[in-house]
């Protein structure tokens, strides 16, 4: 039976189901989180403005210490919908938790940013393959030498996922996920890995390594992991952030955020 977005909210809740969360609930947007004091919160609102591309906005709180985001979908609760969160102190990620309610305080300001986990369905719609799907495996992410807009504190290059494909094929990634700008939108690099700063795509730095055929090429996408270089760069006091791959799945179509 597949899963409505509310009834697998349900199950992460419950601690039930704490994996990724790539490839379930198919048509629906997924999303990015990053929640920071109030005093950070305006600088880190300017800096997804700045930088798009890895930060596309889709939902923040109404006010300090709401961690229900009603416009996201049906008694989501940011405490305890997402399988694995990250908790930074000062920068640093120090725990990894299942869910945040002795954590969470009166002053946070949640901010949820399109994941690239929404496109996915539209390339397997064309046909296209998606690596990290038919392998089984989280998407493998990388930092990169692309730096991004400053804002305040907030700094830093950014994180890129990878899909490997033809080149013919490539171009169609290109052209169907223009289409989603809320979600990353198109890939920001494709071919040599090095011109962006990786050295080694069978070592990511968040997720898993997935094939590379004869034939293809790897092509990158801004990745929504970027606010975590960001969260290391500007040490805010504290900070909790979804751990790579463990989204928070809405009730918004994936459709809703498509230009055609």
């Amino acid at each position: 039976m597949t899963l409505t977005p509310l009834q697998l909210r349900q199950q992460i809740r419950s601690g039930s189901m704490t994996d990724n969360t790539s490839g379930l609930c198919s048509g629906y947007v997924q999303g990015n989180l990053c929640i920071l004091p109030e005093d950070y919160a305006n600088d880190f609102l300017k800096f997804c403005h700045l930088n798009p591309k890895p930060c596309p906005i889709i939902g923040m709180s109404e006010n300090p210490g709401d961690f229900r985001l009603k416009s996201l979908g049906q008694d989501i609760d940011l405490r305890t919908d997402i399988p694995q969160y990250k908790l930074f102190n000062h920068g640093k990620a120090e725990h990894q938790v299942s869910n945040i309610i002795d954590h969470w305080r009166d002053d946070l300001v949640a901010f949820v940013l399109g994941c690239s986990f929404s496109f996915e369905e539209a390339l397997i719609a064309d046909g296209l393959d998606v690596r990290n799907l038919s392998e089984g495996v989280n998407v493998p992410m990388y930092r990169t030498n692309i730096a991004c807009k400053e804002a305040g504190p907030f700094a830093g290059n950014m994180v890129v996922s990878m899909r490997p494909y033809k080149p013919a094929d490539a171009i169609r990634a290109i052209q169907i996920c223009s289409r989603f700008p809320s979600v990353h939108g198109a890939p920001v690099h494709f071919g040599n890995p090095s011109e962006i700063g990786i050295s080694n795509l069978n070592q990511p730095d968040f997720g898993d390594k997935v094939s590379l055929n004869e034939g293809e090429v790897p092509v990158f996408w801004a990745c929504g992991v970027t606010p975590q270089v960001a969260v290391e760069n500007a040490k805010p006091p504290f900070c909790i952030t979804h751990a790579p791959g463990c989204m928070l799945v809405t009730d918004l179509p994936n459709s809703q955020l498509a230009i055609f």
